[in-house]
């Protein structure tokens, strides 16, 4: 048996997943808040949506530049994270006169909602540690 063994591509936890309410103005049939369902991404998906949402800029002299767009790169990471409501729905898109996901959640969402959601989103694909609570952990 291996020293790394949990470290395994089989053992490892892949997606975690979590509900959370977004936004209190979507309610079910009995006037509660609807949780919408998030999911973490792995570091090869951010990758891709990180490249999905960077562009070369041509400069002087002809020498060119990498700029991320970064709302696009934020769009884009949010509407990944996001199971449900499915924001590839063509219906739900259709209901707000808007194609595409990142365009519906701009949509769906007031700018505080997508903020909160922003944040969970982060949260789960841990983007809210900063280097001194991971050099306290380590210490204890």
């Amino acid at each position: 048996m291996s020293q790394f063994q949990a470290f395994f591509a089989q053992n490892a936890v892949i997606d975690t997943t979590e509900e959370f309410v977004v936004s209190e103005r979507f309610k079910d049939k009995e006037g509660n808040p609807i949780p919408w369902q998030l999911r973490s991404i792995t570091e090869d998906h951010n990758t891709e949506i990180r490249k999905a949402s960077t562009k070369r800029i041509k400069g002087k002299n002809g020498s060119y530049s990498v700029e991320t767009n970064q709302e696009e790169y934020v769009a884009r990471l949010v509407t990944a994270s996001v199971v449900y409501p499915e924001l590839k729905d063509p219906e739900l898109q259709k209901s707000y006169n808007t194609v595409g996901a990142e365009s519906l959640l701009r949509k769906m969402l007031l700018p505080g909602e997508f903020g909160v959601l922003l944040k969970k989103v982060q949260e789960l694909n841990g983007f809210d540690r900063d280097m001194s609570e991971l050099v306290d952990e380590v210490k204890n």
